[in-house]
Formats: C-alpha cells, structure tokens, sequence
C-alpha cells in the first residue's frame, strides 16, 4: 500500500482571493513505512507574500523570487504522488490550493476520496483535546525541536510519524515488544533452580477393575498395538492402598 504524506505552505490563507502555494513537501510511505523518497520544492508564487505568513513560514518574497513557478514543478509532483492514498493534516486547505494551483496549468483536480485527513482522524481519536501538528508530536512523544518555523518537507516528515501512531499501522513494534516479552520469560526461566526430582513416584490411581477393563480393550486391537509396549510398567506400578471399611 502506497501512501503520501504531503504538506504546503501559502501566501496566505484564501486560495480564492488569489493566494498561492509556495512550498511543497511529501515523503513516501509503503505499508506505514517511510521509504527514504521524498519531493520538496520551492516556488515562485508571482505575488507578494503576506506578513502573516512569512511569520509562520519564514519564506519571503526575495528568497522565492527565483524561484521556479508551479507549472516547472507540476510533472514531477503528479508523478511523485501517482495514484497514491494522500495523507493531509487539515486536508480541505491543502487540497484547495493544489487544486487552484492545478487548474491553473490545465491539469485536473486532486479527488478529495483519495485523501485522508489526519485533522479528522485525531480528532475522532481525541475529542476535546488539541490535535496541532505540535500538540500531536507531543501526545505521541515525536521530536519536533527543529520545528522553529513551519516547514513542508519537514512537517510531512513528522506527519508521517503522527500518523502511524494515529492508525496503529506499526505492527512490527508490536513484534518488537512480543519478542522482549519472550527473552524476559526465558531469561527468568534460567534464573529458576531446577526442580528437585520426586524420591518414588507417585502410586497409580487405577483400580483393579480399570486394569482389567483396559486390557480387555487392548486385546481387541491385535499383537503389533503399541499400547502393549505400557503393559508391563503399568503392571508394575505400585498399587494404591485399599481403605477399610468398617461393617456393622
């Protein structure tokens, strides 16, 4: 199962009223694992940037004027994301800007049933609580210290990291955590000094009638019966004490 993590960063926040997408980062996942593939560009929006955004992102007008426009990248990102399941936090502002950005240059619309939203899974999972990218990266424990502004590549990195701790996808840590379990078990099991071995066995508990009965049964089986092979060290058993009992 392939799947695409993917975040952008913006101009600002309504794609309708001419903002743009300025970064795109995604990396690839196989059956919830990172494969090391990643896409990550910079691009040239052919507008001005907002302050409020540059405050988020950090991207500003100068570092981006040479950059290439979305229609030099737009190849390279339909074949990075092929026909992959796309895994976005807070989707529906994602999937709008790509969107725009794709109407722009003649391409057809990203299906919004191709894309899981990791906004709506978090928050199914934990209601009432905050589900931020940050918030979540805290819950789960993943390092986001490098996090000083936001970033595509990197937030789809993390991303990735939320999102197989969201879905339970990581059975081999499962794996991991069974097979400690069983050296722990083995390694007690060596600490424990050996059984002491009993003195004389314990007397059967088979009556003289159960005897008889069985060997009955085991004639009727034939000669080659391996039951035949017990015959003898169960004949020799030690026999269990008859209690008396008193008559009037």
């Amino acid at each position: 199962m392939r799947e695409i993590i993917l975040d952008t960063e913006t101009t600002g926040l309504d794609h309708a009223n001419g903002d743009r997408v300025v970064e795109i980062g995604g990396v690839e996942l196989i059956n919830r694992f990172p494969t090391n593939r990643s896409f990550h560009v910079y691009i040239n929006p052919e507008r001005s940037m907002s302050p409020d955004a540059e405050k988020v992102h950090g991207l500003s007008d100068i570092f981006l004027g040479d950059k290439p426009r979305f229609a030099e990248h737009v190849e390279a990102f339909l074949e990075f994301v092929g026909d992959a399941t796309l895994v976005i936090h807070n989707a529906s502002f994602d999937v709008a800007f790509l969107n725009a950005e794709l109407a722009r240059t003649g391409h057809p619309p990203l299906r919004f049933e191709r894309v899981i939203d990791t906004l709506a899974l978090a928050r199914r999972k934990h209601p009432g609580a905050p589900n931020s990218l940050d918030a979540l990266c805290a819950r789960y424990g993943i390092d986001n210290s490098n996090r000083l502004k936001h970033g595509a590549l990197l937030d789809a990195e993390l991303l990735a990291e939320v999102y197989i701790e969201l879905t339970e996808g990581r059975q081999s840590g499962l794996d991991f955590e069974a097979d400690g379990l069983a050296a722990a078990n083995l390694e007690e099991a060596a600490l424990r000094p050996p059984a002491r071995e009993r003195p004389a066995p314990l007397p059967s508990l088979l009556s003289a009638e159960e005897r008889a009965s069985h060997a009955a049964f085991l004639a009727t089986l034939g000669e080659k019966a391996i039951w035949r092979e017990y015959l003898e060290p169960l004949s020799m058993a030690p026999q269990p004490r008859r209690r008396e009992v008193a008559t009037a």
